[in-house]
């Protein structure tokens, strides 16, 4: 199966889903580990996505060698929020302002979050950011992340001043939640170019994510937390 036809029944699988109630879609990610050539291809394309500034990454790749010189190589893990089914973070939050859609996302409301950054130390994956402001003086001042605005949550979020939204907040993948509410996959599926991320529907049994997943050794990052994440590798 190509790499084209992998992307178009995900994407019919995410166009299905949408048809049902937001509570009946639950909405996973898996990234198959022998894939993923560490490119940092889905780090660039969310920065470029969610217009994050610099430090804030939804989808940072760790890397780690492996093995006993001379024979070594690396080793390259995505993590992206892990969109936990019972996330430490909402629980903290003095605002409610962090909270978990019925279709599995959870998800930070801008218009409340005080930047408290409780959710950053309760998260175990540091997951999470604090959008502190301003990065850059001078002739780039007027570039890209300082002015233009991002899209998350299906809104676009104007960078004004230190008072205004999403500046002073809390920042974390969403699974790219604007994108796959009009039927398309997330940016970071879309850019791999080891073609390592997959996304869909986990209650859907005929969905391309649930048949992956099945078919190969798979763990979750630091189940034993009892967190439930519902990003998936593939080993």
């Amino acid at each position: 199966m190509n790499t084209e036809n992998i992307i178009e029944i995900m994407t019919a699988d995410l166009q299905k889903a949408l048809k049902k109630p937001l509570k009946d879609r639950q909405w996973a990610m898996a990234i198959d580990l022998k894939k993923c050539i560490g490119c940092h291809a889905c780090t660039t394309g969310c920065m470029s996505e969610n217009m994050t500034p610099p430090g804030i990454q939804y989808r940072p790749v760790r890397e780690e060698e492996i093995g006993t010189f001379p024979n070594v190589a690396l080793r390259f893990l995505p993590r992206p929020c892990m969109q936990c089914e019972k996330p430490p973070c909402t629980a903290v939050c003095p605002v409610k302002a962090t909270y978990k859609r019925e279709d599995g996302i959870t998800v930070i409301d801008y218009n409340k979050c005080v930047g408290c950054r409780y959710c950053l130390v309760a998260c175990p994956y540091g997951a999470r950011s604090a959008d502190v402001g301003n990065y850059y003086t001078g002739k780039f001042k007027k570039n890209t992340y300082e002015v233009e605005a991002s899209e998350e949550y299906g809104k676009q979020w104007a960078r004004k001043n230190h008072f205004c939204s999403p500046i002073g907040n809390a920042r974390k993948c969403h699974f790219c939640m604007h994108r796959i509410d009009k039927g398309k996959l997330p940016r970071c599926v879309t850019t791999c170019l080891g073609h390592a991320t997959f996304f869909g529907d986990i209650s859907d049994p005929d969905s391309f994510i649930v048949k992956a997943t099945a078919k190969y050794n798979t763990f979750k990052f630091k189940e034993s937390l009892g967190t439930h994440p519902r990003v998936i590798y593939i080993v």
